[in-house]
């Protein structure tokens, strides 16, 4: 499956009416997996989203670009395992050329101003987040809700965006507020853990891998 299988449908923005709260989930899930399920409806349920839009990335920066599957295989994965209502899966990134998160948020938030945004990441992403391009510009865009995962919540906790922002976190028992209240606000989401990784998963099939944590592209 080549670039070049990527359909019209693929490359869309899923549709938003005005006021709907859209949780924004990106990565370039290769392979995804039942942690990242775990991830989105964590944040689905614990924000009150209307729903979550899946965010394939052509790429990530932080990683090697060998040994990540196509687009349209990693899409057509996404769709198999999120196939829920609330929960759509888009491309739209390859369509624009962006690489970097921060090109895709000014991008939606400029589109869709009356659409409410929430960035959504795992806890394993929050701990490598100050590597990201412009991650302060994108903490200052839209509300983040980080979700626990296993091995990473200390380091999350302690980490250089973490400290950074700790004046601006909120208490988790008003994650609910999180996509009403101006960025930059956070919240660290704890619950039941789920140990499933790309990374192992690669390794696992033969693929190789890489010891960069598994997490959203920058």
């Amino acid at each position: 499956m080549t670039e070049a299988s990527l359909t019209a449908a693929d490359l869309a923005l899923p549709p938003a009416p005005p006021g709907r709260i859209v949780g924004l989930y990106g990565g370039s899930f290769n392979p995804p997996h039942r942690g990242h399920l775990h991830v989105a409806r964590t944040a689905l349920v614990r924000l009150r989203l209307d729903c979550v839009w899946w965010l394939v990335t052509p790429g990530n920066p932080l990683k090697p670009e060998g040994g990540t599957a196509p687009l349209p295989e990693r899409l057509a994965a996404v769709r198999r395992l999120a196939a829920e209502p609330r929960m759509k899966v888009t491309g739209f990134e390859a369509a624009h050329g962006f690489r970097y998160t921060y090109e895709t948020l000014r991008f939606l938030v400029t589109q869709r101003p009356h659409t409410r945004f929430v960035w959504i990441m795992g806890a394993d992403s929050l701990a490598t987040f100050d590597r990201w391009q412009r991650w302060r510009d994108i903490a200052r865009l839209v509300p983040i809700a980080v979700v626990d995962r296993p091995r990473f919540g200390l380091a999350a906790l302690a980490s250089p965006a973490a400290r950074t922002y700790a004046d601006a976190r909120l208490a988790e028992r008003d994650a609910a507020t999180l996509p009403f209240r101006a960025a930059p606000t956070w919240v660290f989401l704890h619950g039941p853990l789920d140990s499933h990784s790309s990374t192992a998963l690669r390794a696992a099939n033969g693929c190789g891998g890489s010891a960069t944590p598994p997490g959203p592209g920058a």
